[in-house]
């Protein structure tokens, strides 16, 4: 399974982006996916997940109301829409996917990651 983030980008704050992920090798529909993000020197968080049919979907509490996941099984792909950025998004974003578990907010459940997009945001 190869996965491919794309979508990163950098605006002001209370701009908005939208990053995808593809995925290859295997069909969509059988993993449970998750968006992370990794600022400099800190440690990779949970952003949000989505179920293998679309629900449910979970958020860490301060993007909730401003990050929306959400997945395209047919076209195999991921995304997360952010709108409403604030500096303390800014970070290296990765999906991740689990051939295991239908959603999992933890770094653990998830065997496959994508190579992380870039999201600076200027105040």
């Amino acid at each position: 399974v190869q996965l491919q983030a794309s979508g990163g980008g950098s605006v002001q704050t209370g701009g908005s982006l939208r990053l995808s992920c593809e995925v290859s090798g295997r069909t969509l529909s059988s993993l449970g996916m998750g968006w992370f993000r990794e600022a400099p020197g800190k440690e990779r968080e949970f952003v949000a997940t989505i179920g293998k049919s679309g629900q449910p979907t979970y958020y860490r509490g301060s993007v909730e109301g401003r990050f929306t996941i959400s997945r395209d099984n047919a076209k195999n792909t991921m995304s997360l829409q952010m709108d409403k950025l604030k500096p303390e998004d800014a970070a290296v974003y990765y999906c991740a996917a689990s051939n295991w578990l239908d959603f999992s907010r933890v770094r653990g459940g998830y065997n496959y990651w994508g190579q992380g997009t870039l999201v600076t945001v200027s105040s």
